[in-house]
């Protein structure tokens, strides 16, 4: 397993459809999609890791930055072990960490970051829409309010912007994300398949 993975990161505020072009990306070979919430989702309540995260979660805080890194750490290896990621021939697509600047920090050691995809959308009551129908549609109906949404959009400023600063103003893509999921991935694949190309030999390339 290499020191650092080839990297890049989804980026953009809440409801900008990082989940949406990371699941697609994650379904072509060659591409390793990981999001945050996965992680989460799959931890071992019974581990010790699973129980310190649930004193956290249970109480409705945060998660410190090293539990979600070490979660996030434990979750890579397993699927390294399984074969589901390989770090050798696929690029590793992360979404939704690192969250905030410490954690972009700490995680330098694991991550050779090559590109940040920056999904934009200005309008933020068009994204606010977006976000209310969908939770509707999932019966997520603590994510269907209004305020709730704001909210989520405040500590995006507050806490996620800045992340985009600690990077390279050189590795960051802006990619307009109003448009079809196939219109945005088509934007999104103009920008990774060199990146891929690049780092990654293509056994059917000759």
């Amino acid at each position: 397993m290499p020191d650092r993975f080839k990297t890049v990161l989804l980026f953009g505020m809440p409801g900008v459809g990082k989940g949406t072009q990371g699941k697609i990306l994650g379904h072509i070979p060659g591409f390793f999609h990981l999001a945050c919430g996965e992680v989460f989702r799959s931890l071992d309540v019974n581990s010790d890791l699973g129980k310190q995260v649930m004193q956290y979660s249970s109480r409705g805080e945060l998660v410190p930055d090293e539990l979600t890194i070490e979660m996030w750490r434990n979750n890579v290896h397993a699927q390294t072990v399984l074969s589901l990621f390989k770090p050798k021939a696929d690029l590793l697509i992360l979404d939704g960490i690192p969250r905030n600047v410490p954690q972009a920090k700490a995680m330098e050691s694991h991550l050779e970051v090559l590109k940040v995809i920056h999904l934009v959308c200005k309008d933020r009551d068009a994204m606010a829409h977006r976000m209310r129908r969908r939770a509707l549609k999932e019966n997520r109906l603590d994510d269907a309010d209004e305020k709730v949404i704001r909210r989520r959009f405040e500590v995006y400023d507050r806490e996620t912007r800045p992340v985009l600063e600690f990077y390279p103003p050189a590795i960051v893509s802006e990619i307009d994300s109003i448009g079809s999921p196939a219109e945005v991935l088509q934007h999104v694949l103009q920008v990774l398949v060199p990146i891929q190309n690049t780092h990654f030999h293509n056994p059917l390339g000759g």
